[in-house]
């Protein structure tokens, strides 16, 4: 069974740092683009950072500079570097691994609170 196991989240104050973790399991890993989703309450899910499969990436405006999106083919597991945190990065953040339309997973999440 295909799964996507997020960790790292938790309750930080403005201006730290926190690296997020996700492992995929039961996926050829090396083939999928990896994405960093995040849904603050009462707001859309934003798509924060990408990296395909030969390390190309991109990142929302939001927190361009601030974030940085690597992987590591070798563990299955894709990385997400949350630097300078603000307040409104406070977010349930997902990792989604998308291959096509039929090949996607979804993590279940982890939170991320910035406040002091």
């Amino acid at each position: 069974q295909v799964q996507l196991v997020e960790s790292g989240g938790g309750l930080i104050q403005p201006g730290g740092s926190l690296r997020l973790s996700c492992a995929a399991s039961e996926i050829s890993f090396i083939i999928y683009t990896m994405h960093w989703y995040r849904q603050a309450p009462g707001k859309q899910r934003e798509l924060v950072a990408s990296i395909d499969p030969i390390g190309n990436f991109n990142y929302s405006d939001s927190v361009q500079g601030r974030f940085t999106i690597s992987r590591d083919n070798a563990k299955n597991t894709v990385y997400l570097q949350l630097n300078s945190l603000k307040p409104e990065d406070t977010a349930v953040y997902t990792c989604h691994a998308y291959f096509n339309p039929r090949l996607n997973y979804w993590g279940q999440g982890t939170q991320v609170t910035v406040s002091s």
